[in-house]
């Protein structure tokens, strides 16, 4: 399923868009599948509008917006000039298909943690929250990603799974097969936001800032070679792969964030830089 939908990426997701030869014109990634990073330029000195929202636009003319999991509804993007000039274009979500499984007879002690757990998972959701507000003016999200691993891929974003009846919540990352100590890169320059050794669910826990609200992050971690405020250069060794957590084996699960919005980082991976 994996192979087939990435086929389909690579003959309909890279393409470019232009909106219109003018002032308030604008270069997009285009196909804009729910769960896609869209990477936009414009004239640096453009406004961008969002569905009546302003997006941040580097001095360079790049910005990001994204689509959920979900997303059923159209956006309006909005580019406007200096002499007040605009460019409109809906935006539509193309819907996706995602592998959904049903397991019945799992234990009630499973499907209902207890309160402690509850309350620390909590306490490190908001951590994991505010980390994912920062929106910096680093426009590594527009250069492209590479994987963080070289590995099998064990899990796929969207996925979810129903125990007894009841739907869980999906699984929004890249799942890689590996071995405990294996290297983890970061997919793109950024600035290390978080790292928590111990995190109750996802145990090793690293976020990665790469600009505009886009961030990675990786779960299960059993060592960060960085630390937070270190800056890293794409590919360059951060972590290691391990089982932290409520993992049942070593693995990686990588993340892709727009805030706090839930993408998918295989169509990261099949981003190329706007010219």
């Amino acid at each position: 399923m994996a192979k087939t939908f990435s086929s389909l990426i690579s003959a309909t997701f890279i393409c470019v868009l232009m909106l219109s030869t003018t002032s308030a014109h604008a270069q997009l990634t285009k196909q804009f599948f729910q769960g896609a990073l869209i990477v936009g330029k414009t004239a640096p000195e453009n406004k961008v509008m969002l569905n009546g929202k302003a997006i941040k636009v580097s001095a360079n003319g790049d910005y990001a917006l994204g689509f959920s999991r979900d997303e059923k509804n159209n956006s309006e993007l909005v580019i406007i000039s200096p002499n007040g000039q605009r460019e409109k274009t809906t935006l539509t979500p193309l819907k996706r298909e995602y592998n959904i499984q049903k397991v019945e007879g799992i234990a009630k002690k499973i499907m209902n943690p207890n309160k402690k757990a509850n309350i620390r998972a909590g306490e490190d959701n908001k951590k994991i929250s505010a980390a994912r507000t920062v929106d910096s003016d680093l426009t590594a999200f527009a250069q492209g990603f590479v994987a963080p691993i070289d590995g099998i891929i064990t899990g796929i974003y969207g996925s979810q799974r129903y125990y007894n009846g009841v739907p869980k919540r999906p699984h929004y990352g890249l799942d890689y097969a590996g071995k405990k100590g294996d290297p983890v890169k970061s997919p793109a320059d950024g600035i290390i936001l978080m790292y928590v050794p111990d995190m109750f669910y996802s145990g090793g826990t690293m976020i990665i800032d790469h600009g505009h609200g886009v961030s990675s992050t990786f779960l299960h971690l059993s060592d960060s070679y960085v630390k937070v405020g270190d800056k890293v250069n794409k590919g360059q060794l951060v972590a290691a792969v391990g089982s932290s957590g409520r993992a049942t084996g070593p693995h990686l699960d990588w993340r892709i964030n727009w805030f706090n919005m839930k993408l998918d980082p295989a169509l990261v991976l099949k981003l190329k830089p706007l010219k």
